[in-house]
């Protein structure tokens, strides 16, 4: 490889504000269509350590945001359920555990240790937009639909502090769902 070429390649990476890549988007970056061309560039980067292999075909930056990470592997997905729960103060339990809803259900641990764990909604619903943020290369849960969702995959559950919740918004969420079980549950807690 040549370094002039090989540098170049790298620089285009971390210009990028994205910091999880498929090797599809850096085939589109690089503008290489030669796939072992580019699993050996891509090889001689992490070799370096200017690249982390997540696991096949995907790779990120050293620095890489775990939730970019869950949402990259498989996709349609948002990071979703504990995750939000607890960064939004719903629930005080610590899980180094990342979750996302997906279209399967699947634990997964990157090559770095980083456990991600998918739970499966029906389609629908995963498509369905209300009470989702879009950040800017991922998409993440409102605590709203955090709390549906987690009420949607198991039921009657406890949550810490329900303080500052859109009771509203989680109405029109377990509507959406389209589940008359579940909109009493969520009822339930208001």
């Amino acid at each position: 490889m040549k370094n002039r070429d090989g540098a170049k390649g790298i620089i285009t990476l971390y210009k990028s504000k994205q910091t999880v890549f498929t090797i599809n988007d850096i085939a589109l970056l690089w503008r290489e269509q030669n796939r072992n061309n580019l699993r050996v560039r891509i090889k001689y980067f992490v070799d370096k350590g200017d690249l982390i292999r997540l696991r096949r075909g995907v790779y990120a930056k050293p620095e890489y945001d775990v939730l970019e990470a869950a949402t990259r592997i498989y996709t349609p997905s948002y990071v979703s359920c504990e995750t939000v729960l607890r960064r939004e103060g719903v629930i005080f339990q610590h899980y180094d555990t990342i979750f996302a809803i997906s279209y399967l259900s699947r634990n997964v641990t990157l090559d770095d240790g980083t456990k991600i764990t998918y739970r499966r909604i029906k389609e629908a619903m995963l498509l369905n937009t209300i009470g989702l943020e879009r950040k800017i290369y991922y998409t993440i849960a409102t605590k709203e639909r955090a709390l549906v969702d987690m009420v949607y995959l198991f039921g009657n559950i406890y949550f810490d502090n329900l303080r500052g919740i859109d009771w509203h918004l989680c109405q029109r969420i377990a509507r959406a769902y389209n589940s008359k079980g579940l909109e009493q549950k969520v009822n339930s807690y208001f």
